[in-house]
C-alpha cells in the first residue's frame, strides 16, 4: 500500500503529513534463544492501531536493498538456509525447556490451590495460572493435569465473596478448555456448566459475566448436551443485551454449538429460548444475526414432525422476521448458507403449520420469492456473480416452499392439516391469485433460462398446482399474462416424459375451463402441433419445429452426484428424503404410456378433425409468412437476374418485414414453420449456403453481389424505421430470431459430477502433477497396422485437458516401428519447431515434481518470437507455479493463431503420424481429449456417462494417420466480370465487409440443414449488418450518386440507427454456459463441451458481457485455485484473488519511468506473477503506487512529439485546457498510430525503431494490466481497437479518428464512382471531366499534391502522373491516402503492439469482445461518474464519521460540484489511478472509505491525506464547507507524485 507525501521540499510544512505508506518489514530471526524468547513476548500483546497507524497493506513483508542497487526484483520476505536452519534449532530447543519447565508450574499450582484458604493467596495462585495458561502450548497441558485442576476451579468459581477470584478461576477454566478441548469432559463431570450458569443468572458483575460467556462457548463445543440440559441457552441469552457487540457473538456461538445437537425427545429446554432468538434477528450485525438464523433453522428442523410445537413457534413473530431477512436487504447481508437455510425453515413450518400456512400467505410471501427467482434471470447481460455458488439451490429451495404453499391435489379426510389449509384458500381465493400473479410468471422465466432438471420440473410441477387450485376467473387473467401456450410449446419440446406429462395435464385443465379462449392460441403457439407430434412422430419429422429438443446430461448444481451415488426419479422432486433411496431412484410412478394415453385423449375431445390438415390446421399470418418466404427462396439462387428481381425481391422483404412487425403478434412456431429465417439466410448468401462443400469455391466469386444484398436488406429495415415505436424492424427480427433459437437449441450442459475435486498424477503427456482427476486410457493398435508397433502398458493415465497432438507426440515414439531406442521421448527432427506439439500441460499450482523442473529447464533453451502465443518458458519454475494454462488453451482452441498463420502446417507434420479412434468412431485432433470423449457421448446421447467417465478405462485405437490435400483455391477474387452486368459493382471488391462469414463453420457438431444452423448463421449475419451498417448505407450512397441517383455530395451524409449489441444475448445460452463455468472442473476451455468454445469463437454475441469476461479469463489465464469459501470473481473486480500467483515487487524510478517498464516488462511479461510497484527513495508499495505506477507510464506513451500518435486540431485544442498535463495528446476522438511509410526511418529527429519499440512496449503493459486487473488511463481511438481486435480497416473507419479527412475522401470516392459510370455509358468521352467538380469547383483548382494531408514530410507518389491530384488520378489519391491512413502506413506499429502483448497472452484471446467493450475492460466505465447522486450509497464511513456527519455531507456536495478534471484528479489521489472499475464506483474494491482525521492542532490548518491501497480517505472535519474544497484541491493538486509514510 501506498499513501502520497510530500512533492515539493520547499512545502514540507504545508502538505500532509499523513500520508500513510504501506511498507512491509524485514523479519530477521536470529538465532538465541533470548531473542525467540522476546519474539514469543512480544507476539502476545495486542497492538492497538490508531487512525494515523492504520496498516492494510496486502504485502507480508519486504526484502531490504542496499542505497545502489538498480532494482529490487525478489519475491517477498526471503532468508538464506543456514539461518533459517539455525532459527528452527534454537525454537525446538526452547519449546523442550518450556514444556519441561510448564509441567512443573502445574504441579506446584495445584498443590498451592488444594491447600490455600485465605483469599489473597487464592488469587494470586490463580492469576500466576491464568499467565502460565496464556503463554501454554497444546502440548504442555496434559488429561491427568486438566482432570485434577477442573474441581478445584469449579469450586473457586462458585466463590460468592471475592469477585476477582471468581473471575480468574472462569478465566482459567477459558485457558483450559482452549488449550486441551477435552478437558470440557471433566468440568462438565465436576458440575461446571451449572456454576457458570448460576453466574450468569444472577448477572452481579459484568467481567465475571462476560468470562463466564466466554468459559461456557468453549465448553458448548465438546459438551453441547450437558450445556442444553443444564439450562446454558437460556443462561446466555437472559442478560444479552446489556453486553457489547462482541460479547453477544460469543453468547449466539454457545446457542448455535448447543442447537447443532439438539435431542428430538425433550424440546422444552430450547423453546422457550425462541423469543429471545426472534427478537435478536432484528439486530444489525450480520455474524449475530447468522448465528440466531442458524439456530432457528436447528430448532425447527428439530420439532418440525410436530404440528403443535411449530404453531407455538409461529407465535413469537418468527415467520415476520424471517421474510424480513429474505427481502433484498438480506440477500446482500446474508451468506448464502443461511439464506437458503432461512428459506428451508420457512418449507418446514408452512408443511407442518396452519398459523405458519395462513401467516405467510397474509405477509404477501409472493412478492419475496418474485425477487429471489429474478435474480435467476440472466438476458441482456444482467449478471448475478454474488449467487453463482448457490443460485440453484436457493431456486430449489423456493420451489419446496411454493409446493407447500399449494395443498396437495389428493384428497385426504384423515389429514386434516391438508383440510385446513384447502379451506384457507378456498375462504381467499384473492391471496392465492396474488401468489399466482407473483410467481407465476418467474416460474416460466427460470425454466426457460437453461435450468437443471430438477429445477425445470419443479417450476412446472408447481405451477400444475396453481391452475388446479386457482378459480375459473383469475386463472384466465393469469395465463393471459403469462403467455402459458408459448411457454407449453417450448415445453413439449423436451424429452422428459414427467414434464410431458405435466404440460399435458396443464393444458388438459386449460382445455376443459377455457377452450374457447385458449384454442385458437394453442394452435398459433404450436401446442396442438406438439400433442400431435407426440402421437404420430413421423410426421412431425417433416416439420421445422423441433418435438423433442435437447439432450440434457446435467444435474442441479446442488445435488452434482458423484459416479457411485444414486440418481432421484423427478418423481421425488420434492421428496423430504436426504438421499434418494432405491426405491425412488428405479420406481417411477408414470406408466409407461400414461403421456400416450393422455395425448391421444386430449386430441380426440378437443382437437376438431378439420385442423389435422396441415393447410387448414394453420393460422393466416403462417399462410401468408411461408408464402412470402417460398417467393423470396425462389428468386434468392439467381445472380444472372439479379436486376430483374430486384424490385420484387425488396417488395417481398417489405411484406415480410410488414408482417414481423404487424399488429398481430407472430409468435415462436409460426415463425419457425414459416421458413422465413431458412429463406432470408439464402437470399443473403446467394443460395450458396444451401451446398454442402461450398465454404470457399462458389462464395469468393459472388463477394459483390452478396454484400449489395445486404445492403438491400440493410435499407427495407431502415425505410420501414419509426422511430416514435421504438422499435426497429432489425430488433423485431432479432427477437423472433432469438425465441426461435431458444426453442430449437440442444446444447448440452454437461458437469463433471466430481464432487471434490482431488490431486492426480498424469503420465501422458508430459508426466506431471494436476489437481483435478486422470482419464484411465488404454492404446491399441488398429488391425491391419503394419507400421506401427503395440503399446505394451495396459493403461495410462491420461491428462484429460490435453490435446490429441500432445498425447500422438507422446505416443509416437513408443509405436512407431523405427523409434529409436534412446531417449525414449525423442522427438523427430522435422516436429522440433512446431509450436503446436509443445506439451499441453504444465504442473498445477502447488505442486512440484523432479520431472517439472527439469522440463522447466529444457524448455528455457528455446526462446519463443514475440508474436508467438505460447508461453514457451511456463515450464519456469521461477515463473510461478501455474495451473495448466497457457499451452493448453492455445491447443484447445479450434482457431489458435499458429493454424491461422501455417495452415498446413499440422498436416504437413503433426498430423502425419496418428489418427485416434474411439469405439471406431475418428476424433478430432483439434479437441482436447476430454471433449473428444464428451463428443462421442453426445452422439450416442449416453445419459449415463458420469458412471463410467472417470472410472471407465477408455480405449483409443490409434492408425497411421492419412495424408489430407489442401482444397483452398489458389485465388478466391474473379474479377467482377464474371458475375455482374453492373461495373459499380467493381467498387465491392476492394472492401469485403461480410464475406468472411461464409468461411468459420459455426458449431461442428450442427449440420447445416439443422434449422438451428439457420438461425445461427442469420443471427451471425445480421450482428454483422448492423456492425457494419454505416459503411454498408455509405457505399449504397456513393453508388446511388455514381449512378446519377443523386446530383449532392450533401446527399452522403447519413445518421443510421443501429441495434444495441445486448438485444443479441440469448439468455438461455448465457445461463449455460454459466452453469459449465461453475463446474469444478472448469480450470480451463478445454474442459467444456465443444459447442461452448466454437460458439463463442464464432457468435460470441450470443452471450453477455459478464459471461464473456468469465470465459476470457479462463482462457487466457486458467482458473487459479481458490478456496471454495471465496465466492467468485465479479467482473467489475479489479482486485481479483489471484489464487496461487505470486507476486513480485520491483523498484521503479519516477524520472525514468520508460526505462523501468521496459526492464519490469522484459524481466516479468512472459511470466504468471502479479506485479507490485516501489518507487526509488519511496517508502509506500503495494497496489496504489502499482496503479499510479501504470498511470504515468499511459502519461508518457501518450506525449506530444513521440511519433506514435497522430496529432490533430481537436487534440490541440483539448490540450490547452489541461494544463496539469498538457504535454500529452488528448484527441476527442481517441489515440490512432501516426503513419509512417515503409521506406521512412526518420521524422523530425524521431527514429521509426523509437516509435515500435514504444509501441511493443505499449502491447506489454496493456496485456499485463489486464492479466493482473489493473486500470489504464487510455482513450485509444475505436478505430485502433478494431486493429487489436484484428479486424481490418477502410475508407469508412477514417471517419471515426478524423471525421472531415473522413467525410472528404468519401466525398472524393463518390466522384471516382461516378466517373467509372459516365466512361462506361460515355465510352471514355474525355469531356466528362468538365462535368466532375468537387463542391463547384474542379479538382484541380483545389491544389493538391501527393502529400499525405497534415503530413508533409510523407510523399505518397512520384512521377509524372502524381505530381498535383486531378480527376483522371484522383482514384490514385484517395486509395494511397487510405492506404497511408489506416493500413500499410500503420501495420508496423501495430505488429509491434501485437507483438508484445503476445508476450503476456495471446491476443486473439480477446477477439470475444467488441470495441466498446475493450475500452472498459482496460480502461472502466467511460463515465466513471455516472452514478454521482448515489455517491453515498457506494462510499463507506467510518472512525467518527456517519453519512450524515456535516463533514461528510460538505464532501458530498463537493464530489458532486467537481469539473472532470477535477475528478479525475480526486480519484488519483485517492486510489492511485483517475479511472475507476467496469461498474464504477459501487465496484470499487476495497471500497471507497472515509473516515475522521484526528487533527494534533486545528482541523482547518491540516490537509487530507490517504492510504491508496485501501481507498482510504482520512479526512479533517473542517470547520466549513469553503475551506474543505479549498484544502482538498490543494492535496490532490500537490499531493501527487510520491508515497511516504506519514
Amino acid at each position: 500500500m501506498g499513501s502520497r507525501g510530500q512533492k515539493r521540499p520547499e512545502m514540507v510544512d504545508e502538505l500532509p503529513a499523513d500520508k500513510r505508506a504501506c511498507s512491509s518489514f524485514d523479519f530477521r530471526p536470529s538465532s538465541s534463544t533470548a531473542s525467540v524468547q522476546t519474539d514469543i513476548n512480544s507476539t502476545q500483546s495486542t497492538v492497538e492501531p490508531n487512525d494515523n497507524d492504520m496498516d492494510t497493506s496486502s504485502s507480508a513483508s519486504a526484502s531490504s536493498r542496499s542505497e545502489g542497487e538498480p532494482e529490487k526484483d525478489s519475491a517477498y520476505g526471503s532468508c538464506d538456509s543456514d539461518e533459517m536452519e539455525q532459527y528452527h534449532s534454537s525454537l525446538h530447543e526452547y519449546h523442550r525447556r518450556r514444556l519441561s519447565s510448564d509441567h512443573g508450574k502445574f504441579k506446584n499450582i495445584i498443590s498451592s490451590l488444594s491447600g490455600q484458604t485465605e483469599p489473597s493467596g487464592q488469587l494470586a495462585v490463580l492469576t500466576e495460572l491464568c499467565e502460565v495458561l496464556s503463554f501454554c502450548t497444546e502440548g504442555s497441558l496434559s488429561s491427568m493435569t486438566s482432570d485434577l485442576l477442573s474441581p478445584l476451579l469449579v469450586k473457586l468459581a462458585k466463590h460468592d465473596s471475592n469477585p476477582d477470584i471468581m473471575l480468574f478461576s472462569i478465566r482459567a477454566i477459558t485457558y483450559i478448555c482452549d488449550l486441551y478441548p477435552r478437558s470440557a469432559g471433566f468440568l462438565v463431570r465436576h458440575d461446571a456448566v451449572s456454576a457458570l450458569c448460576q453466574r450468569l443468572l444472577t448477572m452481579e458483575y459484568q467481567d465475571v459475566a462476560e468470562q463466564c460467556l466466554q468459559a461456557l462457548e468453549k465448553i458448548s463445543r465438546e459438551q453441547p448436551l450437558a450445556c442444553l440440559q443444564a439450562g446454558a441457552i437460556m443462561a446466555v441469552l437472559n442478560y444479552i443485551d446489556f453486553f457489547s457487540t462482541s460479547i453477544q457473538r460469543v453468547a449466539l456461538s454457545t446457542v448455535v454449538n448447543i442447537c447443532k445437537k439438539l435431542p428430538s425427545e425433550s424440546p422444552t429446554p430450547f423453546m422457550e429460548a425462541v423469543p429471545i432468538l426472534c427478537n435478536l434477528l432484528l439486530y444489525e450485525d450480520r455474524q449475530l444475526v447468522e448465528n440466531v438464523a442458524t439456530c432457528l433453522i436447528k430448532i425447527v428442523d428439530r420439532v418440525s414432525h410436530s404440528s403443535e410445537m411449530l404453531d407455538e413457534l409461529c407465535k413469537h413473530g418468527l415467520i415476520q422476521q424471517v421474510t424480513h431477512l429474505l427481502s433484498v436487504n438480506g440477500r446482500a447481508t446474508l451468506s448464502q448458507l443461511i439464506y437458503n437455510g432461512l428459506i428451508g425453515l420457512l418449507v418446514k413450518l408452512s408443511s407442518g403449520s396452519v398459523v405458519a400456512f395462513r401467516t405467510l400467505y397474509e405477509l404477501n410471501i409472493g412478492s419475496i420469492l418474485r425477487e429471489i427467482l429474478s435474480a435467476f434471470d440472466l438476458s441482456h447481460g444482467v449478471s448475478t456473480s454474488q449467487l453463482v455458488g448457490g443460485h440453484c439451490n436457493r431456486v430449489y429451495e423456493v420451489l419446496k416452499l411454493l409446493n407447500e404453499l399449494l395443498p396437495g391435489l389428493e384428497k385426504d379426510q384423515n389429514n386434516q392439516l391438508a383440510l385446513d389449509k384447502e379451506s384457507f384458500l378456498a375462504n381467499h381465493p384473492d391471496l392465492l391469485q396474488k401468489l399466482g400473479m407473483d410467481v407465476f410468471p418467474m416460474l416460466i422465466q427460470v425454466f426457460n433460462s437453461g435450468a437443471s432438471l430438477y429445477v425445470c420440473h419443479g417450476c412446472l410441477f408447481v405451477m400444475y398446482k396453481f391452475v388446479c387450485l386457482t378459480k375459473s376467473g383469475m386463472l384466465v387473467e393469469l395465463l393471459k399474462n403469462a403467455s402459458i401456450s408459448s411457454f407449453l410449446a417450448g415445453v413439449f419440446t423436451r424429452k422428459d416424459h414427467h414434464m410431458l406429462m405435466l404440460a399435458l395435464q396443464i393444458a388438459e385443465i386449460i382445455l376443459q375451463n377455457f377452450s374457447d379462449i385458449f384454442l385458437k392460441l394453442f394452435i398459433k403457439e404450436g401446442v396442438f402441433f406438439a400433442i400431435e407430434a407426440l402421437l404420430t412422430p413421423e410426421r412431425s419429422s417433416q416439420s421445422v419445429y423441433p418435438v423433442f429438443s435437447g439432450i440434457q446430461l446435467s444435474l442441479d448444481s446442488g445435488q452434482r452426484s458423484a459416479s457411485r451415488e444414486v440418481l432421484k426419479c423427478l418423481c421425488y422432486t420434492f421428496s423430504t428424503t436426504q438421499s434418494p433411496t432405491s426405491s425412488e431412484a428405479r420406481n417411477c410412478k408414470l406408466d409407461k404410456d400414461s403421456v400416450h394415453h393422455l395425448a391421444e385423449h386430449i386430441k380426440t375431445k378437443y382437437l376438431a378433425p378439420e385442423l389435422y390438415d396441415s393447410e387448414k390446421g394453420l393460422t393466416d399470418i403462417l399462410k401468408n409468412l411461408r408464402a412470402l418466404s417460398n417467393d423470396l427462396l425462389s428468386m434468392s439462387t439467381d445472380v444472372s437476374a439479379l436486376a430483374v428481381y430486384e424490385e420484387k425481391i425488396n417488395r417481398v422483404l417489405d411484406q415480410i418485414m410488414d408482417k414481423l412487425i404487424g399488429k398481430e403478434e407472430v409468435s415462436t412456431f409460426e415463425f419457425i414453420e414459416s421458413g422465413v429465417a431458412k429463406a432470408l439466410v439464402n437470399y443473403l448468401s446467394l443460395g450458396h449456403y444451401m451446398r454442402k462443400n461450398n465454404r470457399v469455391h462458389g462464395v469468393c466469386g459472388h463477394t459483390a453481389v452478396i454484400e449489395k444484398r445486404f445492403e438491400a436488406f440493410a435499407s427495407v429495415c431502415l425505410r420501414i424505421f419509426q422511430p416514435l415505436s421504438g422499435d426497429t424492424p432489425l430488433s423485431v427480427l432479432i427477437r423472433n430470431l432469438l425465441g426461435a433459437l431458444t426453442s430449437l437449441e440442444a446444447f448440452p450442459i454437461i458437469l463433471s459430477n466430481v464432487q471434490k475435486m482431488r490431486n492426480s498424477f498424469a503420465t501422458v503427456p508430459n508426466g506431471c502433477c494436476i489437481p483435478y482427476p486422470c482419464l484411465k486410457v488404454r492404446f491399441v493398435k488398429g488391425e491391419e497396422e503394419t507400421c506401427l508397433s503395440d503399446c505394451t502398458e495396459d493403461f495410462f493415465t491420461v491428462d484429460p485437458f490435453s490435446s490429441l497432438h500432445s498425447i500422438e507426440r507422446y505416443l509416437w515414439p513408443k509405436v512407431s516401428v523405427k523409434r529409436p531406442e534412446s531417449p525414449p521421448l525423442q522427438l523427430p527432427s522435422n516436429t522440433s519447431s512446431c509450436l503446436e506439439e509443445i506439451p499441453a500441460i504444465s504442473a498445477p499450482a502447488g505442486m512440484s515434481t523432479d520431472l517439472r523442473e527439469s522440463q522447466g529447464e529444457e524448455s528455457k533453451s528455446s526462446k519463443p518470437r514475440p508474436d508467438q502465443a505460447v508461453n514457451v518458458n511456463a515450464g519456469d519454475y521461477s515463473s510461478g507455479m501455474q495451473i495448466a494454462d497457457e499451452e493448453m488453451h492455445f491447443i484447445a482452441e479450434p482457431d489458435s493463431k499458429l493454424e491461422k498463420e501455417h495452415p498446413t502446417s499440422r498436416s504437413n507434420k503433426s498430423a502425419d503420424k496418428l489418427t485416434f479412434y474411439l469405439e471406431e468412431q475418428p476424433l478430432d485432433q483439434k479437441l482436447t481429449l476430454y471433449q473428444a470423449i464428451l463428443h462421442q457421448i453426445i452422439k450416442q446421447n449416453d445419459s449415463g456417462f458420469g458412471a463410467k467417465l472417470w472410472s471407465h478405462v477408455h480405449t483409443l485405437t490409434y492408425r497411421t494417420a492419412v495424408k489430407s490435400e489442401d482444397i483452398m483455391p489458389s485465388d478466391c477474387h474473379s474479377s467482377f466480370e464474371d458475375f455482374s452486368h453492373d461495373k459499380v459493382l467493381a467498387f465491392y471488391q476492394q472492401t469485403p465487409f461480410l464475406s468472411d462469414m461464409f468461411y468459420c463453420e459455426l458449431v461442428s457438431d450442427l449440420e447445416k440443414s439443422s434449422p438451428t444452423y439457420d438461425i445461427l448463421f442469420l443471427l451471425k449475419s445480421l450482428e454483422g449488418m448492423n456492425r457494419f451498417i454505416f459503411h454498408l448505407m455509405s457505399r449504397e450512397r456513393i453508388c446511388a450518386f455514381a449512378e446519377g441517383k443523386a446530383d449532392n455530395l450533401d446527399s452522403l451524409k447519413l445518421t443510421v440507427p443501429t441495434v444495441q449489441l445486448n438485444e443479441f444475448v440469448s439468455s438461455k445460452l448465457t445461463e449455460k454456459l454459466e452453469q459449465q463455468m461453475r463446474d469444478s472442473l472448469a480450470v480451463c476451455i478445454g474442459s467444456m463441451p465443444l459447442w461452448c468454445n466454437e460458439l463463442m469463437a464464432s457468435c460470441p454475441f450470443l452471450f453477455s458481457f459478464e459471461a464473456r469476461c468469465k470465459y476470457f479469463k479462463l482462457a487466457a489465464f486458467g482458473q487459479p485455485r481458490i478456496p471454495p469459501h471465496i465466492s467468485s470473481e465479479t467482473v467489475s473486480d479489479r482486485r481479483p484473488s489471484h489464487g496461487v500467483l505470486p507476486r513480485k515487487k520491483f523498484l521503479v524510478y519516477r524520472d525514468r519511468i520508460l526505462e523501468s517498464a521496459a526492464q519490469m516488462m522484459k524481466l516479468h511479461a512472459s511470466h504468471k506473477v502479479v506485479l507490485e510497484v516501489e518507487y526509488d527513495e519511496e517508502v509506500g508499495t503495494g497496489l496504489g503506487p502499482t496503479l499510479e505506477f501504470y498511470t504515468l507510464v499511459c502519461q508518457e506513451l501518450q506525449k506530444s512529439g513521440s511519433g506514435m500518435w497522430r496529432e490533430d486540431a481537436s487534440s490541440y485544442t483539448l490540450k490547452t485546457n489541461l494544463q496539469a498535463e498538457e504535454t500529452g495528446i488528448h484527441s476527442f476522438y481517441g489515440l490512432f498510430p501516426r503513419p509512417w511509410l515503409s521506406t521512412q526511418d526518420t521524422s523530425g529527429g524521431i527514429h521509426f525503431s523509437e516509435v515500435t519499440n514504444r509501441f511493443f512496449l505499449l502491447g506489454q503493459v496493456v496485456a499485463k494490466a489486464l492479466q493482473d486487473g489493473r486500470v489504464l488511463d487510455l482513450h485509444f481511438s475505436k478505430a485502433f481497437y478494431k486493429l487489436i481486435l484484428g479486424k481490418e480497416l477502410c475508407l469508412y473507419d477514417i471517419q471515426s479518428l478524423d471525421p472531415e479527412l473522413g467525410r472528404v475522401l468519401h466525398e472524393f470516392q463518390a466522384l471516382v464512382n461516378r466517373k467509372f459510370c459516365l466512361e462506361s455509358v460515355y465510352e471514355g468521352n474525355s469531356e466528362l471531366e468538365q462535368g466532375l467538380s468537387f463542391r463547384d469547383s474542379r479538382i484541380e483548382d483545389l491544389c493538391l499534391d501527393f502529400t499525405l494531408p497534415g503530413y508533409s514530410d510523407i510523399v505518397l507518389a512520384s512521377g509524372s502522373d502524381h505530381t498535383m491530384v486531378n480527376m483522371r488520378n484522383l482514384e490514385d489519391y484517395v486509395s494511397l491516402i487510405v492506404d497511408a491512413t489506416v493500413k500499410s502506413g500503420i501495420s508496423r506499429q501495430v505488429e509491434a503492439f501485437k507483438s508484445g502483448f503476445n508476450q503476456v497472452f495471446s491476443i486473439e484471446h480477446l477477439q470475444i469482445f467488441y470495441e466498446e467493450e475493450l475500452e472498459r475492460i482496460l480502461c472502466g466505465e467511460n463515465d466513471s461518474w455516472a452514478q454521482v447522486n448515489e455517491l453515498a450509497d457506494h462510499i463507506k464511513f467510518d472512525h467518527g464519521y456517519t453519512a450524515s456527519s456535516p463533514p461528510i455531507v460538505n464532501l458530498l456536495e463537493i464530489i458532486r460540484d467537481f469539473e472532470h478534471g477535477q475528478r479525475r484528479a480526486f480519484l488519483q489521489f485517492v486510489t492511485g489511478t483517475p479511472r475507476l472499475p467496469p461498474g464504477g464506483l459501487a465496484s470499487l474494491n476495497p471500497k471507497l472509505t472515509v473516515v475522521r482525521k484526528h487533527c494534533s492542532n486545528q482541523a482547518d490548518t491540516d490537509l487530507p491525506s490517504v492510504m491508496t491501497c485501501a481507498n482510504y480517505l482520512k479526512l479533517p472535519p473542517y470547520s466549513s464547507k469553503l475551506k474543505m474544497k479549498e484544502k482538498l484541491l490543494y492535496a490532490i493538486t500537490e499531493g501527487q507524485g510520491s508515497f511516504h509514510l506519514s
